[in-house]
Formats: C-alpha cells, sequence, structure tokens
C-alpha cells in the first residue's frame, strides 16, 4: 500500500499561466536529482551543470540535458555566476532554480539572473539582500514585532563592540553578519574570553565572507533550534507548512530533523507559526523560505535568521504535508501566486530525515573520502532516499561530506524512529565510511525517543553514543555472512584483478 504522504507529491500541477520552456538548475548532487523529478512531472525540460570531475554523475543523467562547467575546481566552477547565467542563456533555458548551498542565496546572482531575462526561481535579490545580512534581517524582525535576543551589533571599532558586549552578559553567541554555517561563530562564557573571541570571530568572518562584521546576543543554554517552512507570494501573501525540529547538530551543522516537532507545546507552536507568516508578509517574500528560531529551556523564542532557499530537509514537510515543496516554487516563480489557502493545509503524522554523510562519527566527524564499492538502497512506500550515489563512485574532498538524505514517514513519531532505523540498517554502502551506524544511535537513545531535544544534544549524550567495536569473531561472522549471501560483494571482495579476469577461469 502506497503511503498517502508520498503519492501527494505527484498531483497534477494548476494550468493558470504558462510555465517555463526550459529551467537550468544550477547545482549538482541529491538536489538537482530531486528538482528534476518535480520538473519532469510539469513536462518542464530540465538543464544540468557539470565540472569535469563529475562527468557523467547521476544528476546529469536525470536531467534532459547536461552542460559542462569550467573552473579550476569543482566548487569555483559552481560558483562562477557570470557561466552559469551564460550557459543557461545558450542552451535556451528560461529559468534558474539554484537549490540550496552555493549561489542561492546571493543577491548579486538573483540579480544577474533577472538581469539576463530569466526567471530565478527563489526570493527578489533585494528580500535575499536584506535577510542574508543578519544584521539587517535582526533589525527588520524585530520592528515588525518578532521576539529578538539582547545583542550588540560591531560598528567597525571591535573594543567598542566588545565593551557592548560586556554589557548584555554571559554566555554570548558571537556571529558573522554575512554568515552561516557556523563559520565566525562562538560561545564565550566569561569577560576573559570575549575579546580573543570577538576578534577570531571577526578574522573569520572577513576570511569565508568578504565581510568582517559580526554581532553578539545573549546566549540561550540548551536551546532547540526550530524553524518554519513559509511561502510567500511576494505580494504581501505568505502561508506556513509548520515547523520543524532542527536541534540534533554536530559543529552548528544538523544531521537529524523531523516534522512537527515534539513536545512543542501548542501555545508556543502557534506563536512561532504566526510570528513566522507576519515576517514573511512584511517582508513581501516570494517563494519558499524558512524562519528560523531559537526556543529556550523556559518557553522564550528569539528570531536567529530566515533562509531565503529551499532547505537541505525540505523532505520531512512534504511528507507530513503532502505538499511538493519544488512545485510550489515553480508556479509561485511562473506568476501563478500561492497553491493553497492556510485552511486548505494540514500536517499527518511524524517525517524524520537522517543526512548520510561520509565522515567518521569516532573521529570528531572527520570527512572521508573513497570510492562507493558496493550500494543497496532501502525501499519502502514510507521511505524517500533522496541521493545521486552510483556503486563505484568517487568520494572526495571537492564536496560537502552529505551523501544522500533518508527520510521516513509514520503515524506516530515512535514508528518513525522504528522506520528510520530500519532503513539506516538496510542501507549499505561499502567502500567510504558513513554515519549510517551514528544516525540508529542517535535515533535509538532514550533522550531522542524521549524528544528531550538541544542543540548540545550530541555533545551531551557523547559517551552514550560511541560504538563499541565488534570483536573478532562477530566480524569475522559478518564478513562470511555477506561473502556467501551477497553477490555483488563478493564480486568485490574476491574478483579476479586484471589481467587474470581476461583468461578465463585457468589459473597458472
Amino acid at each position: 500500500m502506497t503511503d498517502p504522504a508520498v503519492t501527494a507529491l505527484a498531483t497534477p500541477s494548476r494550468t493558470k499561466a504558462p510555465l517555463f520552456r526550459k529551467v537550468m538548475i544550477a547545482n549538482r548532487g541529491e538536489i538537482v536529482c530531486r528538482i528534476a523529478r518535480t520538473l519532469r512531472q510539469l513536462s518542464i525540460p530540465s538543464l544540468a551543470i557539470f565540472h569535469d570531475a563529475e562527468a557523467g554523475a547521476a544528476h546529469t543523467r536525470v536531467t534532459d540535458e547536461a552542460v559542462e562547467i569550467q573552473g579550476e575546481t569543482p566548487v569555483a566552477a559552481h560558483l562562477d555566476a557570470r557561466q552559469i547565467i551564460v550557459a543557461a542563456v545558450k542552451a535556451g533555458a528560461d529559468a534558474i532554480h539554484p537549490g540550496y548551498g552555493f549561489l542561492s542565496e546571493n543577491a548579486a546572482f538573483a540579480r544577474a539572473v533577472a538581469e539576463a531575462g530569466l526567471t530565478f526561481i527563489g526570493p527578489d535579490a533585494d528580500v535575499i539582500a536584506l535577510m542574508g545580512d543578519k544584521i539587517s534581517a535582526r533589525a527588520f524582525a524585530e520592528r515588525h514585532g518578532a521576539p529578538v535576543a539582547p545583542s550588540a551589533v560591531s560598528e567597525g571599532h571591535i573594543d567598542a563592540f566588545i565593551a557592548a558586549a560586556a554589557g548584555i552578559g554571559f554566555p554570548l553567541l558571537i556571529k558573522a553578519a554575512a554568515g552561516g554555517g557556523g563559520k565566525g561563530m562562538k560561545i564565550v562564557r566569561s569577560q576573559e574570553e570575549l575579546a580573543d573571541a570577538a576578534r577570531s570571530a571577526a578574522s573569520e568572518a572577513l576570511r569565508y565572507f568578504a565581510d568582517g562584521r559580526i554581532y553578539a546576543e545573549l546566549y540561550v543554554e540548551r536551546p532547540r533550534h526550530i524553524e518554519v517552512q513559509v511561502l510567500g507570494d511576494g505580494q504581501g501573501e505568505a502561508v506556513h507548512l509548520f515547523e520543524r525540529e532542527c536541534s540534533v547538530q554536530r559543529r552548528f551543522q544538523k544531521i537529524i530533523e523531523e516534522a512537527p516537532a515534539p513536545n512543542l507545546p501548542r501555545e508556543t507552536r502557534e506563536r512561532m507559526l504566526d510570528s513566522a507568516v507576519r515576517l514573511t508578509r512584511a517582508a513581501r517574500y516570494r517563494n519558499a523560505g524558512t524562519i528560523e528560531f531559537i526556543l529556550a529551556p523556559d518557553g522564550r523564542f528569539f528570531f536567529l535568521e530566515m533562509n531565503t532557499r529551499l532547505q537541505v530537509e525540505h523532505p520531512v514537510t512534504e511528507m507530513i504535508t503532502g505538499v511538493d515543496l519544488v512545485r510550489a516554487q515553480v508556479e509561485i516563480a511562473a506568476g501563478q501566486g500561492l497553491p493553497f489557502r492556510q485552511s486548505e493545509i494540514a500536517p499527518r503524522g511524524v517525517a524524520i530525515e537522517c543526512r548520510i554523510c561520509a565522515e567518521d562519527p569516532e573521529r570528531d566527524f572527520l570527512p572521508e573520502i573513497g570510492v562507493v564499492r558496493y550500494l543497496a538502497k532501502p525501499e519502502a512506500p514510507y521511505l524517500r532516499f533522496e541521493n545521486a550515489l552510483d556503486a563505484h563512485q568517487k568520494v572526495t574532498a571537492d564536496f560537502d561530506s552529505m551523501l544522500a538524505k533518508l527520510v521516513a514517514h509514520s503515524e506516530t513519531r515512535d514508528a518513525a524512529i522504528g522506520r528510520s532505523i530500519a532503513a539506516l540498517r538496510e542501507l549499505v554502502i561499502v567502500g567510504v565510511r558513513t554515519n549510517t551506524e551514528y544516525l540508529a544511535r542517535v535515533l535509538a537513545h532514550p533522550a531522542f525517543r524521549a524528544g528531550d531535544l538541544h542543540t548540545g544534544f550530541l555533545a551531551e549524550h557523547a559517551q552514550e553514543l560511541k560504538s563499541i567495536p565488534p570483536d573478532e569473531r562477530t566480524r569475522d561472522h559478518v564478513l562470511i555472512a555477506a561473502a556467501l549471501g551477497l553477490r555483488d560483494f563478493r564480486e568485490v571482495a574476491f574478483g579476479a584483478p586484471e589481467p587474470h579476469a581476461t583468461i578465463g577461469r585457468w589459473r597458472n
């Protein structure tokens, strides 16, 4: 039986206005595969881009066309806005979907896309600039009634900033004004740490974002990270698609997300959702975005930032609402307005997303490289395995360590956790170390099952989440079982190398 939360994604598109003749997806990997799937359902041709290092990659095969882009490194190529726009125009595309990461929140790119006569499937450049700058975004949120934590802003003189920050009290969180991803972020717990932390944060901000401005705000101990998915029509109308829990993080990077947030009081949820929609309307925001909040243990919540793009974790919202967010993005960008009224959206069940990363949790999540020698993907009506993986694929240090996303849906949170753990254990990636076993341990932890979550969850339970190495007898039994039971494993483990394989069964 097919899960309704999954099949709802395939509902027919409205035809109020023409859509696009061809859409370039200016990204790579699993998000290109995800966006291409929706474009195919809408009968819109898709165009992928790739660097030479990605030639033949899965994301170039699922689109109708693919065009090579040049660069000293693969990342440099994917950040070359001018080259990407020229390639889109030359290929006959009339719209660009940026996915997430790379140029997705780059106001200059969005503006250049529009100036080239193409449609940017995302918000207007001015709104990206407003909300992408953490200082201006906080000021905007405060003007429009959103709760904002006490803060101090650097105005170019570091000593004045240090004095103002000390006046807030401790602990403090220092952030880069133009940043994200944990870069330039410092937790400061005393006056003695403040000066060094501020100077270090400003230096990192300048290095990573070419903008040395920083700000400090009151740091909430054991906070939860809650975000609200919103859609806006650019004319002042907006809706929310409920909230996501994003508190399970390592080094400020999310690894498990779920919707809806567990143990969230109804009144708090309603105030968060209302605050998010009011901010979206005030910004005259167009397309999909996310309003992020920090939730304190005492129930207070504060505006954190707005992400002006599709989020990595958008599938959990799709799973509980049945809404295809990429379809909504395309329709809004094509001028069709919001696809539904607020009263028409209702959540059903619970969805959990696990980010599968090439990393070693036993060595402080150090990124791993290698070659995927064998791949077995879990399949079930209630699962989505968002990926662009191939057997024999090289995993390099050129890109982020995330390889795929495993999303499970069920009627209850306990059942969704169980389905997620089972699917993680069905997933087999041989050749490069991943965090799948670690994710299963996190999901199985009693505190996670109880919904006792906060952004320090992994650090707090670090000892309990460590793996227990199998004894030699158990390891040998597992390898023997794999060798006997899996043909692909046998071929990888015992296949004859060249040139012997070319001379048949005879051996000298």
